[in-house]
């Protein structure tokens, strides 16, 4: 996939409301889950212990953190968007995230990104993005949201 570029106010204003693209699939896997218990201090069963998970949990198997998934939204919005001539990117808000159906390990998911808004306040532009991380084979997305990220252009 190529992604979108975007280099000035003027280029986000064409694709406002209208949907920037989809990712590729990503793969998250135990050991990925695992380092993102260690950094985070949370080692609940459900997310690291795998054979309890698959006895004793709801889903049949470990799933990823809510906040692991939405961590690779970097990655996956760098597929979808390069935002370029930049001074700096903040990431600014995260509006109406809801957290919609559990991402089992090795599931394969992929982010789908609509521009919502798009604004020019003084200088830094201020990007509403509708979010939500689908998962392969799966009706319910793992979360939907809208993420408001400030960009500085040269």
């Amino acid at each position: 996939m190529n992604p979108t570029v975007i280099q000035s106010f003027e280029d986000f204003e064409k694709y406002n409301g209208q949907e920037l693209g989809t990712s590729d699939y990503f793969k998250i896997n135990q050991s990925q889950i695992n380092l993102f218990a260690d950094a985070t201090y949370d080692h609940q069963w459900i997310h690291t212990d795998p054979d309890r998970a698959k006895s004793e949990g709801a889903f049949g198997n470990t799933i990823a953190h809510g906040y692991l998934t939405l961590s690779i939204v970097p990655h996956l919005w760098d597929q979808i968007v390069q935002v370029q001539n930049l001074k700096m990117m903040i990431n600014y808000g995260i509006e109406n995230l809801r957290f919609a159906q559990a991402v089992t390990v090795e599931s394969e998911v992929r982010l789908v990104a609509k521009l919502k808004n798009v604004a020019n306040l003084r200088g830094t532009v201020k990007a509403e993005v509708e979010v939500k991380l689908e998962i392969k084979d799966q009706k319910k997305p793992a979360f939907t949201g809208i993420l408001v990220f400030l960009y500085h252009f040269h």
